[in-house]
């Protein structure tokens, strides 16, 4: 089970066995040990791993982890992200543009009081 989810989530994050392993500073046979299910790694490894795939121990020890091909899912969540950035950056832009409008106003208001100001005088 273990080696099974540490190949997949490997393969899902585009690192081969030698990359991952110079990430844990071990040799590549071991991570291929792992991933056949000769041998499995400490409680350390175990963390570290875990942190570089982002996911939990449990998670890794846990239920098989199924292979990602579904591209589409990836594009669904980056539309989604990219929806949710456009409608921040146009709250963002009408922020800036009603700070604008207002800081023109005061300017003229002030402008037109300070020209009042010295016709009176």
């Amino acid at each position: 089970m273990f080696g099974e989810n540490l190949k997949n989530l490997r393969k899902q994050k585009g690192l081969s066995q030698e990359e991952l392993a110079e990430r844990l500073h071990i040799v590549r046979q071991t991570v291929s040990k792992w991933e056949k299910g000769l041998s499995v790694p400490d409680a350390d490894f175990l963390i570290r791993i875990a942190e570089i795939f982002e996911t939990s121990v449990s998670t890794l020890l846990g239920d098989t982890i199924e292979p990602s091909n579904d591209k589409s899912i990836v594009a669904e969540k980056l539309e989604q992200l990219n929806t949710l950035l456009a409608e921040r950056n146009r709250r963002s832009r009408r922020i800036w543009k009603a700070v604008a409008i207002t800081l023109i106003s005061i300017a003229t208001v002030m402008i037109l009081l300070f020209i009042l100001n010295f016709s009176v005088t």
